[in-house]
């Protein structure tokens, strides 16, 4: 059998590789103009490369009992790593996963195709405008992992947004948000205000040197209209070879101090990451 060999290709938003893992038979990592997008292995797509993608799966995992099916919308494609991963951990959910580069798509469903009967379907478009057209209470999580190039649009860090990710989420529902940004937080706290202005229970799971202020780095938000189970996610984020704090309560109401929520007429890009954050080769 020969060796899998990378694959480079235009997409609508700039250049994707595909890369095998050298390590990993069928493990693939996706990039956009160098930025590392997604990690898949096929053969084991429960698998979580990425410290920020384990962190989301950890929520994935505590949303519901156990191998319970769940209807899901992810906003953001890449690699369909979370897809895949909730395809996998449980059997039998329903998942939309919405994708601006319809480019990316295409070189996605050729070289790292999701197998059929996972109940993945995949559609091209701008993400908010689909969150729009999507009928209420029809999801039982969201996950937004949304990065034009390597920062969250704007369009997608305003209450007006929050108000229709709440609008779509069923009662029982929780919302997933990757974010990114260094000290003093200004776009992190904006958005933890943003979300509490809309949900009762937040939960921000980070680094604790990203938290510190020693650099820049993802955070995952947490919201959703009842208690999240912080117990079972400080445990298992705790035993990541890269450990995160979970935070919660009153400490997390004291980092967001005096943001505001973000109007759309004021919404910003999260910020741009230094050189070298993301990165590679």
């Amino acid at each position: 059998m020969s060796e899998p060999v990378p694959v480079t290709r235009s997409v609508d938003y700039g250049i994707a590789k595909l890369m095998p893992d050298v390590d990993r038979n069928r493990a693939w990592l996706l990039t956009v103009d160098g930025a590392p997008q997604s990690y898949v292995d096929l053969d084991e797509p429960s698998y979580l490369e990425f410290e920020y993608a384990r962190r989301l799966g950890h929520v994935l995992d505590t949303v519901a009992e156990p191998g319970r099916a769940l209807d899901a919308l992810h906003l953001g494609g890449g690699a369909l790593t979370l897809p895949r991963y909730l395809a996998a951990t449980r059997p039998g959910s329903r998942q939309d996963v919405v994708e601006a580069d319809r480019g990316l798509l295409e070189l996605v469903e050729e070289h790292l195709p999701v197998p059929d009967g996972d109940g993945i379907r995949l559609h091209a478009g701008d993400a908010r405008a689909w969150l729009e057209a999507a009928p209420d209470d029809s999801a039982d999580v969201l996950v937004a992992d949304v990065f034009g190039g390597s920062r969250v649009p704007a369009h997608l860090t305003s209450i007006g947004y929050v108000r229709q990710v709440e609008r779509v989420l069923r009662g029982s529902g929780v919302c997933l948000a990757n974010l990114a940004d260094a000290a003093p937080f200004a776009f992190l706290r904006s958005q933890l205000a943003t979300y509490a202005s809309l949900f009762e229970e937040l939960v921000l799971i980070a680094e604790p040197g990203v938290l510190r202020g020693r650099r820049f780095g993802n955070a995952v938000l947490v919201a959703a209209h009842h208690p999240l189970d912080t117990a079972a996610l400080a445990r298992l984020t705790a035993s990541d070879a890269f450990p995160a704090r979970v935070e919660h309560g009153p400490g997390l109401r004291d980092f967001i101090g005096g943001a505001r929520p973000v109007r759309d007429e004021d919404a910003v890009p999260s910020p741009e990451p230094p050189d070298g954050a993301f990165s590679i080769g």
